[in-house]
């Protein structure tokens, strides 16, 4: 399955509007969707085979499930930095920033300094995608050093203000991801939520208690062989 006008008629084929507008009580957005599952386009990236050209070609769509897809069969290794920056500024939604940075940037040897620099960025949803590749990395990258996870955490504290929905929930997913990676990395996960908890800022204080809360949570502390 190598012609892209062919992969975008099956895409449109088995479109569904029923799950398109059940999407948006989800805060999707959902221009440009075709309603197509992800499973379903876990099966089609299959068929596909990575294949860096025609990813570009389905982001280019700008379908929805297509630049999902795209995230699914490019190549992390033909990813450029530019392809990244381009990308990230077609994120309309918390469901693309999310998939693209899940299936793809996280695997680029770009992650961690695009990371850093995004988490400065205004947009809400490069921002996002920032802590997004912090809180993925965690889980995914069994190989990374704790230092490189270290210097992520300043960055949790300084922009654990930013009142944005998708911002917000997105600093704590990487504070928490980060503090359930290790013993070392669950104390400093732990320091740093509790001198956020001392800003004066409501926002902060909710990413704060509620990253607390699951860290110094019992199934957490077992994982890591503290309890039981």
């Amino acid at each position: 399955m190598d012609d892209v006008g062919y992969i975008i008629k099956v895409l449109k084929l088995n479109a569904d509007r029923k799950t398109v507008l059940a999407r948006t009580g989800y805060g999707i957005n959902v221009s440009g969707q075709l309603g197509l599952s992800i499973p379903f386009l876990r099966k089609t990236a299959k068929a596909i085979g990575k294949n860096h050209s025609i990813a570009l070609q389905l982001w280019q769509s700008g379908i929805h499930e297509a630049r999902i897809l795209a995230s699914m069969v490019d190549n992390p290794a033909m990813v450029t930095k530019a392809q990244m920056e381009q990308w990230a500024k077609d994120f309309k939604s918390w469901d693309l920033c999310d998939q693209v940075c899940n299936n793809l940037f996280k695997f680029s040897p770009y992650a961690c300094r695009m990371a850093v620099n995004w988490a400065y960025r205004e947009e809400e949803f490069i921002k996002r995608a920032a802590f997004v590749l912090m809180a993925t990395l965690a889980v995914g990258d069994k190989k990374l050093e704790d230092a490189k996870f270290g210097k992520f955490l300043p960055l949790i504290i300084y922009h654990s203000t930013d009142p944005r929905n998708y911002v917000k929930k997105a600093v704590n997913w990487a504070l928490r991801q980060i503090g359930k990676r290790n013993h070392a990395l669950n104390n400093l996960a732990i320091e740093t939520a509790e001198k956020i908890s001392n800003i004066d800022s409501e926002t902060a204080r909710w990413i704060a208690s509620d990253a607390l809360r699951e860290l110094k949570g019992k199934a957490v502390q077992k994982r890591l062989g503290r309890d039981g």
